[in-house]
């Protein structure tokens, strides 16, 4: 599992590098990219790239002071493939549940009726 900040920076990462191939990518649009309450500085920003390098979510072809030459590897893809199907199923147990409730619902609508016309 990832931290918030570097889950964010790889999802940044993944809308600049949308084609296979190596990208360079501005290290002031990362930090800019980022939501106003997890700014940082550009040596955070380093120590989250180089962790995505080790890591094997990314690959580095060269960095210089402003700019990154990367790469998302397919280790990189697969996390957010695998949150937006956490996501899916997080809907599809709500349907199920809901589906669930109504069909007690029914059933405890037609067990006092029929107690009622038994009674009566």
């Amino acid at each position: 599992m990832l931290d918030i900040k570097t889950n964010l920076v790889l999802k940044i990462l993944q809308k600049e590098c949308k084609s296979t191939g190596y990208k360079v990518v501005d290290k002031a649009d990362i930090i800019s990219a980022l939501p106003s309450k997890f700014r940082m500085d550009e040596e955070n920003l380093d120590h989250i790239i180089t962790f995505l390098e080790r890591s094997e979510y990314i690959h580095v072809k060269y960095d210089d002071e402003q700019v990154y030459c990367l790469c998302i590897l397919p280790l990189g893809n697969q996390v957010t493939e695998n949150e937006t199907k956490e996501v899916k199923d997080k809907h599809k147990n709500v349907y199920v549940i809901l589906l669930m409730f109504l069909a007690s619902l029914i059933g405890g609508l037609i067990g006092a009726i029929l107690s009622k016309l038994i009674n009566f």
